[in-house]
This record gives C-alpha cells, sequence and structure tokens, in this order.
C-alpha cells in the first residue's frame, strides 16, 4: 500500500473523484484532494501538473487522475518524465498498468465509467504490486 494518494480533476471529472474520494476515506486510505473543487470549467493540464508535483521524487505516492474521458488529462500528466500515467477502462487494465509498466497515476474517465467499475478499477491499482523483473528492463526504457 502507499503512504499517500493524490487525487487531482477536471470538471469533467469532478464527480468521479468525489465518489473515489469517499470510498477511499471510508477505507481509511490517506488520500488528499488537489481541486478541482466543482462543475465550473477549468483546464486539465493545471490539475495534471499539479498532481505530478507531488509526485516528483517520491515513490511512497500515487495518483488519481480524473477527466471526462480520461484521455485529455492522461496525456498532460505522460508528459512529466516521473510520471507513468495509465488510463483504465477495465480491472485487467488496472492490473496490468501495476504489474508490467508500474503505473504510478491511475486515470479516469467521469464520462466513460460507471460508478462501480471506476471503484473496481482503483481497489485493483491500489492493491497490486509491480512484478519487476523483466518489465523493470522495460520500465526504465521510459
Amino acid at each position: 500500500m502507499y503512504n499517500k494518494i493524490f487525487l487531482s480533476s477536471d470538471h469533467g471529472g469532478f464527480k468521479l473523484k468525489e465518489i473515489v474520494k469517499g470510498y477511499l476515506i471510508k477505507s481509511f486510505i490517506d488520500c488528499e484532494d488537489l481541486g478541482c473543487n466543482s462543475l465550473e470549467p477549468v483546464d486539465y493540464p493545471d490539475y495534471a501538473k499539479l498532481l505530478s508535483e507531488k509526485l516528483k521524487n517520491n515513490d511512497k505516492f500515487k495518483g488519481v487522475l480524473f477527466c471526462g474521458t480520461g484521455i485529455g488529462i492522461s496525456m498532460a500528466a505522460n508528459r512529466f518524465s516521473h510520471i507513468r500515467a495509465a488510463l483504465c477502462t477495465s480491472v485487467e487494465m488496472a492490473s496490468k498498468s501495476r504489474k508490467h509498466n508500474n503505473a504510478n497515476v491511475l486515470v479516469l474517465g467521469g464520462r466513460i465509467l460507471d460508478d462501480k467499475l471506476a471503484l473496481e478499477i482503483v481497489k485493483e491499482f491500489l492493491h497490486t504490486e509491480f512484478e519487476a523483473g523483466r518489465h523493470s528492463l522495460r520500465v526504465d526504457k521510459i
């Protein structure tokens, strides 16, 4: 498990972020909400950058990003060299993103996923470890 989970979203992911935050709090998982704080339009690159700054030089922290589809905010996050953001739409994708790619940021689409599936994806991501071994060589090339 991780020391802290940072959450960040634009307006398109705001509702799902709030649901995931509620789950994390109820599960006694330390989390910090970096915004946004309403449905008012904001720019997703700003919120990807906020989260990336929190993860810089700290392997004990993980993040979850949200936007409408997850596409834009994952692109914005992955421009930072220390971020390995994985846009996941299934539990299997969340599992593989951790086991094989050592993803440190999960990305979810608030307008794409239903709440139940999103929570299952979050649980899998947070409870799956990196397998290392042969996968380390590939991740190191990133």
